[in-house]
């Protein structure tokens, strides 16, 4: 099991991409599908030291918050080696059914029985416009 953090933008924002490389002293780019690239991050280390005080430290501020939220609970239990038990597999499968697409086939089917994590409930800011 891998800890994996990504962020895909489209091809005109590549730059962003390779500013956030930089930024965290990692990764890699990849190019996902026609017209978009992906940043990830694969080490558990990086994501430890660099991923999580980021975002612990500059919140995002829309529904997105919700999703680090739980992959910061995943993260958690792979640093304390929860990952290796089958209890601790149980844990993260049942948070990952909460987390963006939530689980894949071949996870369904490792995990038939399963009860989702209910998701943080994050409100997004109200955006004022002057009238």
């Amino acid at each position: 099991m891998v800890a994996l953090f990504s962020i895909t933008l489209d091809k005109k924002d590549l730059g962003i991409l390779q500013a956030f490389k930089a930024y965290f002293g990692g990764g890699s780019i990849l190019k996902d599908g026609k017209s978009t690239f992906k940043f990830r991050i694969e080490s558990l280390e990086l994501i430890i030291k660099k991923i999580v005080p980021h975002f612990d430290k500059h919140p995002l501020i829309t529904k997105k918050l919700g999703d680090y939220l739980l992959f910061r609970a995943v993260v958690e239990l792979m640093k304390d080696k929860e990952h290796l038990t089958m209890q601790g597999l149980h844990k993260i499968a049942s948070i990952k059914a909460s987390i963006n697409l939530g689980l894949s086939d071949e996870l369904k089917a490792a995990f038939p029985v399963l009860n989702p994590v209910a998701r943080p409930l994050v409100e997004t800011p109200k955006v004022f416009s002057e009238q």
